[in-house]
């Protein structure tokens, strides 16, 4: 517990459909409960509790918590598997079993009992608001959160992506952007094929080893009939300085949702959710990652989310 920070910290873990216990952390805001609660779902790769990847630290977990629970708002969020805590190997993992420990995460986070169940919330980055679609189409969830939320299929995000940034983009797809970044009319419909004909969890492609199953779910799937779903409120954030989601994505977003749904395309806010005046670069991202998680949008989350989560009944 740390009084001084309004926040206490508990040992958590959710148990998938496979049995992988992912090991997290509760944050929780001082006093009785039982507390409003969000879980929050990361990016693509190797991705902990705090949303750091080996070298690409965004360090969103923490400050995120801190944030929500200044506002009485609960947070969950933990180990992807085969990283920190959590058993298995990344790599192996797909996409669609991601989505299924995201489930198995929210109904956990929603059994607890200093959480209040009908009032829990779902933030998602990247791949990570991709499930948080997904699970605010299925219900069980009272808002949901979209941080730079692809509204395309994953083999138009990876053609845009390679459009915008060819080799320059980090992992965990540029091992597929490699593939893709000469003469990339001429050979981007091979490599995706290459990827699309593999049948296990990892493959060597041109020699290097991909998540081939990974891929292979990311390529097919589409967000939409998600978006389409979901009648909870949904805040969706991009900024305008993304490289890895398309911005305009943000009208299909608010086009889609078919419940209460406000976008924002913030200034200078980049994929890694750092404001960032220069021109827009992937080169950029180690100096970014010296500066924390903008303040202003940990603000904006925490207040909508906190807003938007169903008021204890007198």
């Amino acid at each position: 517990m740390n009084p001084a920070a309004g926040v206490r910290e508990v040992a958590m873990d959710a148990h998938s459909p496979d049995g992988v216990a992912l090991a997290g952390t509760l944050t929780l805001p001082l006093g009785t409960g039982p507390h409003p609660a969000a879980l929050l779902l990361p990016g693509s790769g190797p991705v902990d509790r705090n949303s750091d990847a080996g070298r690409m630290k965004l360090a969103l977990g923490g400050d995120l918590a801190r944030t929500l629970a200044e506002r009485g708002v609960a947070l969950f969020r933990y180990d992807r598997r085969g990283v920190g805590a959590t058993p298995g190997n990344w790599k192996a993992a797909g996409f669609v079993q991601n989505r299924e420990d995201a489930e198995a995460a929210l109904a956990a986070l929603r059994a607890r009992p200093e959480v209040r169940a009908d009032a829990v919330a779902v933030i998602g980055h990247s791949e990570g608001a991709l499930h948080a679609a997904a699970l605010g189409a299925r219900g069980g969830t009272a808002a949901v959160v979209l941080l730079a939320c692809p509204a395309q299929p994953g083999e138009e995000v990876l053609l845009w992506q390679a459009r915008m940034i060819g080799d320059d983009l980090p992992r965990p797809v540029a091992l597929l952007l490699k593939l893709l970044r000469t003469d990339i009319h001429r050979q981007q419909a091979a490599s995706i094929a290459r990827i699309k004909a593999t049948t296990t969890d990892i493959a060597r492609v041109r020699g290097a080893r991909v998540n081939a199953r990974w891929l292979r779910e990311f390529l097919a799937h589409d967000p939409r009939p998600d978006l389409a779903a979901i009648t909870v409120p949904v805040l969706a954030i991009t900024g305008d300085k993304d490289l890895q989601v398309d911005p305009d994505d943000l009208a299909a977003i608010a086009e889609l949702v078919p419940g209460p749904v406000e976008t924002r395309r913030t200034p200078d806010l980049t994929h890694i959710l750092r404001r960032d005046p220069r021109p827009a670069s992937l080169r950029t991202y180690r100096s970014q990652l010296r500066r924390p998680v903008d303040p202003e949008l940990l603000t904006e989350v925490a207040g909508w989310v906190a807003h938007n989560l169903p008021a204890l009944a007198a």
